[in-house]
């Protein structure tokens, strides 16, 4: 195993990181039904917090393996089942899901063990067969597993009831402080040689998986309200909005090619890298915001039109000003305007208001055609790109 070129011409996604991509869908749809059940429930406070915390495992989990096999794919028989082994850590942790949102994270924890062994392992093996890259992969290594450590430790002064009064979730983002700090400093000896357009490309493919989920979710929730026999009128305007809002959100992730900013700019990579969490994570709380607005019939005692509102504006205004600052980070000028960006943010946040004279209806469909017109404003203006930069 050695570091591949930065510049390696052609270079794609693999067959085996579409597979390891395939296992994340299974993740992020238990977290983002058990968020969507927690809303329709009128249990928000309580939803999102564990929601936050198991999408960040996915997500960090996601991360680390992209950017391993960005440098040092070889597609050899012990690095796919290295791989493969990450992948049922990804399937554990997809089982863990429904009790992590009770606060029980000890089958997620299972499933991230699983998945930072098969990654531990990996860089154990470039530090053996790369001299170059020796010392950036043994302070992954050792890094990593002390952040594993720590995880396991966390879990068991849960389990022996020494976390209380609110203690966990301190400990919890320390650990998180802590796996964050993992590569800025085990990338001192020499930087890995991950490819920028590589990156830019898995960071789109992930991006599509959660535009997906959106999907999916409002797939389901209209399957249960034919199930109950509460179609009507309002149900079909969210579905057609929801579908809107989909199309719109991907075609603004891709107006922007971030694969030539990353060449030009790999010392801000951190800030785009990281910056995505907010980005997808936001995509991952739209899906459920969907799924709970077409079955608000059956919970209109336990939420307000308000309520239901804001679980669609919350996520599509997050996303579009995280999408505009993480790619601030890498781009001199972006294809959309910053001020229309903003300016359509703030208005989504402001029509939820409406909601209980228009109904959440009307207000999910004006979400839909205010992020419409900001694509929009791509096509008009001479020189703006009339297509999304898929290629990436």
């Amino acid at each position: 195993m050695s570091s591949r070129p930065i510049d390696e011409p052609h270079r794609v996604v693999s067959p085996l990181e579409l597979l390891f991509d395939l296992t994340f869908v299974v993740a992020v749809a238990g977290v983002t039904a058990q968020l969507a059940h927690g809303i329709a429930a009128g249990h928000i406070a309580d939803g999102i917090v564990p929601f936050l915390q198991v999408f960040f495992a996915i997500w960090w989990a996601w991360m680390n393996f992209t950017w391993f096999a960005s440098s040092f794919d070889t597609d050899d028989v012990p690095y796919r089942l290295l791989t493969l082994l990450q992948m049922a850590g990804v399937l554990v942790l997809a089982v863990g899901v429904p009790a992590a949102t009770d606060g029980d994270l000890r089958i997620v924890t299972v499933g991230y063990l699983v998945m930072r062994v098969g990654l531990v392992a990996l860089w154990v093996r470039a530090g053996r067969e790369d001299p170059t890259s020796r010392a950036t992969a043994r302070r992954y290594a050792s890094a990593i597993t002390i952040a594993e450590v720590g995880w396991i430790a966390r879990q068991g002064l849960d389990e022996a009831g020494l976390l209380l009064g609110g203690a966990a979730l301190p400990v919890f983002l320390a650990l998180v402080v802590l796996e964050l700090a993992i590569p800025p400093w085990a990338e001192r000896p020499r930087p890995t040689t991950w490819h920028p357009h590589h990156i830019a490309e898995r960071y789109g493919l992930f991006a599509i998986i959660l535009l997906g989920e959106g999907v999916l979710a409002a797939s389901l929730g209209m399957k249960r309200v034919l199930a109950d026999g509460l179609l009507d009128a309002s149900v079909v305007t969210i579905a057609i909005a929801g579908l809107v809002l989909v199309f719109a959100l991907w075609w603004l992730y891709f107006l922007d090619p971030c694969g030539p900013a990353l060449a030009d700019r790999r010392d801000r990579s951190y800030r785009w890298g990281y910056g995505h969490y907010g980005v997808f994570a936001s995509l991952a709380a739209l899906g459920g915001g969907l799924e709970v607005a077409i079955q608000h019939p059956a919970h209109e005692a336990a939420i307000s039109s308000v309520v239901v509102s804001y679980a669609v504006a919350l996520p599509v205004a997050a996303f579009l000003v995280l999408l505009w600052a993480v790619n601030t980070a890498v781009l001199s000028s972006l294809v959309v305007r910053p001020a229309l960006t903003l300016t359509a943010a703030l208005v989504i946040l402001v029509l939820p208001v409406v909601a209980p004279v228009a109904g959440p209806a009307s207000v999910i469909a004006a979400i839909a055609a205010v992020v419409a017109t900001l694509v929009a404003t791509t096509l008009l203006p001479p020189g703006r790109a009339i297509a999304p930069d898929a290629t990436v």
